[in-house]
């Protein structure tokens, strides 16, 4: 964090650096990939062609660089949605268009195996900061350019995949139905992993809802893939590799990058096979 901080309480910038984030215009790529952890971006980062780190401040660590000649960038969000909707909100500010979560999930199907990667079209909205955007009957959906630039990522890297619906959760343990401390637990949330896994859900996640819910209001695009390190029906869980959703992520942002091209060459607003 810089010191000496001064700024407008209603818009937190400082010389246009974002209060949380750190960064300013010129920092970003318009694509950018939010994990949670900080720690993977510089797993993320190292990856590319070249990278660079912008900032590192809080939970929110960014770095630029280019991938198979794409512009790119990486900013952590945090875990959940609040952190997730001030990362979003700035740097959307600072000039980024397109956002792919790419994360951990837990899966409650039981044919998806640790391991598999899941590519998440739309979400509940159990993860408490859309609300404040918008109210709770509204769809929280993923872009599809993104989403088919992600299910062809997958295909040319031969990686298993699933795509579908998450839950995004506003609590880890019990929003998740996992008892609390010293086992507690409310009748709410004890048949949460069989009533979604009934409504045909794939995975819990907590950052998804919040992202797709933010895209759909202000007209980003949203993507989100995530690494399957649970199976709460079959009550399995381990450190499965987050590499695939990596090598996942940034092969989409290359396909995104070359249709964008084709699709401004062709005069058109949006790709579709047509372009090509």
């Amino acid at each position: 964090m810089v010191s000496n901080w001064k700024s407008n309480a209603d818009a937190p910038e400082m010389n246009g650096v974002q209060y949380h984030i750190q960064c300013k215009a010129g920092d970003v790529a318009p694509s950018v990939l939010l994990p949670g952890d900080p720690g993977r971006t510089d797993l993320i980062a190292a990856a590319w062609d070249e990278s660079h780190l912008v900032a590192s401040n809080r939970e929110h660590r960014t770095f630029t660089g280019v991938t198979g000649g794409a512009p790119i960038s990486v900013t952590s969000t945090g875990m959940g949605g609040p952190s997730t909707s001030i990362a979003v909100e700035e740097l959307l500010r600072i000039g980024a268009k397109t956002f792919i979560r790419l994360g951990t999930c837990g899966a409650i199907q039981e044919n998806i195996k640790c391991g598999d990667l899941i590519i998440n079209t739309a979400a509940v909205r159990h993860d408490g900061a859309s609300t404040m955007y918008v109210e709770p009957l509204y769809p929280a959906s993923a872009d599809y350019e993104v989403t088919l630039a992600l299910i062809e990522a997958c295909e040319r890297l031969g990686h298993p995949y699933h795509v579908g619906l998450t839950c995004s959760t506003g609590s880890f343990h019990c929003g998740q139905g996992r008892p609390g401390f010293r086992g507690y637990s409310q009748s709410f949330f004890e048949n949460i992993v069989d009533d979604m896994r009934r409504a045909n859900v794939l995975n819990f996640e907590m950052e998804a809802a919040t992202l797709f819910t933010m895209g759909n209001i202000y007209g980003f695009r949203s993507g989100c893939v995530c690494v399957a390190v649970a199976n709460r029906i079959t009550n399995e869980m381990f450190s499965a590799p987050l590499e695939p959703a990596v090598e996942v992520c940034n092969l989409a942002v290359r396909i995104l990058h070359e249709r964008d091209a084709k699709t401004r060459a062709a005069g058109k607003k949006r790709w579709s096979p047509v372009v090509g």
